[in-house]
C-alpha cells in the first residue's frame, strides 16, 4: 500500500455509487447478508463493529441499520467524510475515523465484537509483509473470542482465468457504464486497474478514471497468514452460501 491508495479512494469517494445499480439498496441487502453470515457462525452475537475499510460506508450503515454499534475507519478521509455525511442521511449512529488497517493497533482505541474488511480492501497489501501487519492489526483489535470478516474477490479462478477486463455494467438506461481494465504484471500476482465510471449528460460523457494495484491472494495463502498471525477456526464462504457478492473469509480472533 502507498500514498497512491489514499489518492485513489478520495478521488472515487465522490462516484463510488454510482458503481452500484442502487446504492442504498445495496447497503441494506449487503447489511442483512453480512449480519446473517454472523448469525450462521453461531457465535454470540456481535454488538460492536471496527470496519476497518469502510470507503463510504456501505458495510458500516447497513450493519448500523441491523442494530450493530459500528466504528468505520479508513485510509481516505474523503471517503470518511462522504461516511459521516451518508450515515447522517440514513438516519444511523455511527462513528468514523481516518486509519490505516496496517496501524489500528495504535491509531484506533478499544477493542471490538467483531472487525471486518469488505469488497477486497486487503489485496491492497502487495507484500506478505504488509499484509501480515495488517491481519495481525486486524487480531488486536478484536476482544477474545471476537470474529473477523474478510471479502475478496475469487482469485483462484482468476489467476486461473487472468481477465483482461471486466464486462460493463450498463445502468440508467444505458447513460453510466462501469468498467475495469486488469494488467497483470510480470510477476504473475499483482495487476493494476484502469477504473472507468462514464455518464452521459445530456448527450455529454463524462468520464471518471483512475488506477490502482492489487495483489492476487488466493484462499490458500488467506487462510495460511490468518493461522501465522494466531486466528483459528477459519472458514471460507462462498456467495452461493451467503448471497454475499465476493467470497468470505471468517476467522476467531
Amino acid at each position: 500500500m502507498t500514498a497512491a491508495t489514499q489518492r485513489f479512494y478520495d478521488e472515487l469517494a465522490p462516484y463510488y455509487h454510482l458503481i452500484f445499480r442502487d446504492w442504498k439498496q445495496t447497503v441494506v441487502r449487503q447489511g442483512q447478508a453480512l449480519d446473517d453470515l454472523v448469525r450462521l457462525r453461531k457465535v454470540p452475537r456481535p454488538r460492536s463493529v471496527l470496519d476497518c475499510s469502510c470507503g463510504i460506508g456501505t458495510q458500516a450503515i447497513g450493519l448500523a441499520l441491523r442494530g450493530y454499534d459500528v466504528h468505520g475507519t479508513d485510509l481516505s478521509p474523503q471517503a470518511v467524510e462522504r461516511a459521516r455525511r451518508e450515515a447522517a442521511g440514513f438516519g444511523v449512529s455511527v462513528t468514523f475515523e481516518v486509519a490505516d488497517f496496517r496501524a489500528l493497533d495504535v491509531q484506533v482505541s478499544g477493542t471490538f465484537d467483531l472487525v471486518i474488511s469488505c469488497d477486497n480492501a486487503l489485496p491492497h497489501c502487495l507484500t506478505r509483509d504488509d499484509l501480515l501487519l495488517a491481519t495481525e492489526n486486524m487480531r488486536a483489535k478484536l476482544k477474545s473470542g471476537g470474529l473477523l470478516l474478510v471479502s475478496i474477490r475469487d482469485y483462484d479462478r482468476l489467476l486461473h482465468e487472468r481477465p483482461r477486463a471486466t464486462m460493463p455494467d450498463v445502468h440508467d438506461n444505458g447513460k453510466r457504464v462501469v468498467f475495469q481494465i486488469w494488467n497483470w504484471q510480470t510477476d504473475g500476482l499483482t495487476y493494476g486497474v484502469d477504473y472507468f465510471i462514464l455518464r452521459d449528460h445530456a448527450g455529454q460523457w463524462e468520464t471518471f478514471h483512475q488506477t490502482m494495484a492489487f495483489r492476487a491472494l488466493p484462499k490458500g495463502e488467506l487462510i495460511d497468514v490468518l493461522g501465522v498471525v494466531g486466528f483459528s477456526d477459519i472458514r471460507w464462504h462462498t456467495p452461493e452460501e451467503t448471497g454475499y457478492f465476493q467470497p468470505i473469509v471468517t476467522a476467531s480472533g
